[in-house]
C-alpha cells in the first residue's frame, strides 16, 4: 500500500542514527518509523484495506507467515530484512525489518515524509476510526505497545509494585501500561523534571536519582522487600547522574531494586557488545552488568523489540473506549521541514 503521512513522530531511537551510532546509514536516508496516514493506492495483494482508509503503520515489518510472526512475535520476522547477513555479523542471527532504521534492517524508507510504501501491507496495517485524532493513536506505531511490552515481559499483574528506569517517552508508556494493568503502585526514575512531572499526572512516584539512592527509595517504598517487578526503557546510552556515560546503570539499579523472584522486562536498545565494558568505564569499576546478584535473586528478565502488531489491536481499542489516553506526553506540534532543529 501507498500512504500518505498525515502524522509522524520523532523517537528517541533516531537519536541513534541521526547522530551517527547506528551502523550502514547512507546519504539519503528516510528516517521515521512511528507514523500513519491515509491509503492512497493498493497493491494486487491487498485484500484487508482499500483507498481512504486511515490506517496506523507498526514499526515492525513481518510477513505474518514465517515460524516467529505464527508466534507473534513479529519483530523478529524471518522473512522481511534482505539485509540479514548484516545484522547476522553484528548480533549473530537477523530479525526482520524495520521502516527508517538503516540498512541493518533493509533499508526501508521511513515516515518522516509525505507518502510511504508499505509492504505486507494486510498484515502490518491497523485501521483507525475516524473518530480518533491522530495525536490520540499515533503511538500505536511503537511506543505504547514498546512501553505496553516491557510490563509483559516482567510480569505485571494487578497488585504489584512496579519501577520504571526512564521517564522518556517510553519509559511513562511503561508507567502508563502498568497503571492500566492494575499495578498499586508504580515508581518512575529519572532525572529530568518535566519527565518526573509527566509520570506524577498519572499518578506514579517519581524518583529523581539526583537527588536520592533510587535503590534505597524503591526498598523504602516497598517496606525493604523491593518493586515486584522493574521494567527497563533508556539502553546503552544509559548516563549517571553526574553525565558519565555507564550502559549498565539502569539493569543494575533495577537488579537492585526488584525483589527477589521478582521480573524485568527490559526493552531499551542494548547492543552486541557493551559499549563501555573495556577501557575507561571498567577501570572506574562501571559497565557491568552484575549477573551474579540477578542470579541469586532468582530474578527473571525478557529483551527485545516489541512486536508491535501482538498489543496495537487492544490498545487502540482501550483509546477508543475513553480507558487510556497516551497523548499526554505531547509537547510539540511541528511541520515536517522542523523536523532536524526538533
Amino acid at each position: 500500500a501507498i500512504v500518505r503521512i498525515t502524522s509522524t513522530a520523532i523517537c528517541g531511537s533516531d537519536l541513534h542514527l541521526y547522530n551517527g551510532l547506528v551502523q550502514t546509514m547512507e546519504a539519503g536516508d528516510i528516517l521515521g518509523h512511528e507514523f500513519m496516514g491515509e491509503i492512497v493506492a493498493v497493491g494486487s495483494g491487498v485484500s484487508k484495506h482499500k483507498v481512504g482508509d486511515r490506517v496506523l503503520v507498526p514499526f515492525n515489518i513481518a510477513c505474518g507467515q514465517c515460524a516467529f510472526c505464527r508466534m507473534d512475535a513479529f519483530s523478529l520476522c524471518d522473512n522481511t530484512n534482505p539485509d540479514h547477513e548484516k545484522v547476522e555479523a553484528v548480533y549473530g542471527q537477523s530479525g526482520g525489518g524495520m521502516f527508517g532504521y538503516s540498512h541493518l534492517f533493509g533499508g526501508y524508507a521511513g515516515g518522516q515524509a509525505e507518502l510511504v510504501r508499505v509492504p505486507h501491507a494486510d498484515v502490518g496495517l491497523l485501521a483507525v476510526p475516524e473518530s480518533l485524532p491522530d495525536e490520540k493513536v499515533l503511538f500505536l506505531t511503537d511506543i505504547f505497545p514498546t512501553g505496553y511490552h516491557a510490563t509483559e515481559m516482567a510480569g505485571v499483574i494487578p497488585g504489584d509494585s512496579v519501577v520504571i528506569a526512564g521517564a522518556g517517552p517510553v519509559g511513562l508508556m511503561a508507567a502508563l501500561s502498568a497503571t492500566i494493568k492494575g499495578a498499586a503502585k508504580v515508581m518512575v526514575v529519572d532525572r529530568h523534571p518535566d519527565r518526573l512531572a509527566l509520570a506524577e499526572q498519572i499518578g506514579a512516584i517519581a524518583i529523581d536519582d539526583s537527588k536520592v539512592d533510587p535503590v534505597q527509595a524503591v526498598l523504602d517504598e516497598t517496606m525493604g522487600l523491593g518493586a515486584d517487578r522493574g521494567c527497563e526503557c533508556v539502553g546503552y546510552q544509559a548516563h549517571d547522574p553526574q553525565g558519565n556515560e555507564d550502559p549498565a546503570a539502569t539493569l543494575n539499579m533495577l537488579i537492585n531494586s526488584v525483589r527477589f523472584t521478582g521480573g524485568i522486562g527490559t526493552v531499551g536498545v542494548f547492543v552486541p557488545e557493551d559499549p563501555g565494558a573495556k577501557g575507561e568505564l571498567a577501570k572506574q569499576g562501571k559497565a557491568a552488568i552484575d549477573f551474579g546478584t540477578h542470579w541469586f535473586k532468582g530474578q527473571t528478565m525478557g529483551n527485545g523489540q516489541a512486536p508491535v502488531k501482538r498489543y496495537n489491536r487492544q490498545l487502540r481499542d482501550l483509546i477508543a473506549a475513553g480507558k487510556v489516553t497516551p497523548s499526554w506526553i505531547v509537547s510539540h506540534e511541528i511541520s515536517l521541514d522542523q523536523a532536524a532543529d526538533a
